[in-house]
């Protein structure tokens, strides 16, 4: 049985706070503390690549718990940000990693619902074809595609990123999973000409509407009821999209944690960084939903062992 066996994150020490440009953007302290939930970004330094924020979260891991590289079977890489188009970004963190090579690379294009989509793909992936031990990260920098000067973007996005260790000695594995897409409204959240757009009311509501009904789909398909469920983990769009989905699904708000506030919305890698301190926890049963860049979404139940 594969499964979550550990997880290392990096997050950069570089930040912008967001009280500093409340002139700039003309807002106040309730709108960072109370409707985005973000007080500072983090941003990586200029000469950090997206592989190299994934090397970072791999020695986090390490530093966590041992890792032989030679047992490394498959790498992937979720990220729509890579150092360059060609090659996969997943073949670069292999070859600085100096893994086997035996190892399949592959790099997932997908935003804020990639860390599930890819736990599903990863897993299966790895299952079919015999395999016991795998590295799954998420880098998306979204500094490299932001306006500093967009109060739609430049206040919410973060850098950062994780890897997560999936292996035949798990302490959490995985239910059924659910996903879905609405790709006429892809152009709600698009990047045109190397700059990020986002409408952000549309967003709300596409999430306010879509991850409530999402989550119910996938307790019914592993047969749990909300209330049975201890956490609900869901992508860190911004506070008040984390609190209105767990007000709509009428679970407490202590359930559905929102924690980015000294680092911001850090897009694939939201929820494996929570589910890092989660594995220091006793919950027993884990929601797992992103949503975003599609627009898509995904969830998923994590059980521990």
């Amino acid at each position: 049985m594969l499964g979550i066996e550990e997880i290392g994150f990096y997050i950069p020490t570089k930040k912008i706070s967001n009280y500093r440009r409340k002139e700039q953007f003309g807002i106040d302290d309730h709108f960072i503390e109370e409707k985005i939930g973000v007080k500072q970004i983090a941003v990586k330094d200029s000469d950090e690549e997206t592989s190299d924020l994934c090397l970072k979260a791999f020695d986090e891991l390490c530093a966590k718990q041992a890792v032989d590289r030679r047992e490394i079977e498959a790498l992937v890489v979720v990220t729509q940000n890579p150092d360059q188009n060609i090659p996969h970004v997943s073949a670069m963190v292999h070859g600085a990693l100096d893994l086997p090579a035996q190892c399949a690379c592959f790099d997932i294009s997908l935003g804020c619902s990639g860390f599930v989509y890819a736990l599903s793909i990863f897993q299966a992936f790895m299952a079919a074809n015999g395999m016991k031990k795998g590295l799954l990260f998420t880098a998306d920098p979204y500094s490299k595609v932001v306006d500093p000067n967009d109060k739609n973007t430049s206040l919410l996005f973060g850098d950062a990123a994780a890897v997560t260790l999936i292996s035949d000695n798990p302490r959490l594995v995985s239910g059924k999973f659910t996903f879905g897409t609405l790709g006429s409204e892809h152009k709600k959240l698009i990047c045109n000409d190397g700059v990020l757009f986002m409408n952000g009311r549309a967003v709300f509501n596409f999430a306010a509407k879509t991850v409530p009904a999402d989550i119910r789909l996938m307790a019914g398909k592993n047969d749990i009821d909300l209330g049975d469920i201890d956490r609900f983990l869901f992508h860190q769009g911004s506070k008040i999209i984390v609190e209105t989905i767990a007000d709509r699904l009428d679970i407490p708000r202590a359930k559905a944690p929102y924690l980015t506030y000294d680092y911001g919305n850090t897009i694939s890698s939201t929820i494996p960084i929570l589910l890092a301190d989660e594995l220091k926890g006793e919950a027993k049963t884990l929601a797992i939903c992103g949503f975003g860049v599609g627009l898509s979404w995904a969830s998923g139940l994590l059980k521990r062992l």
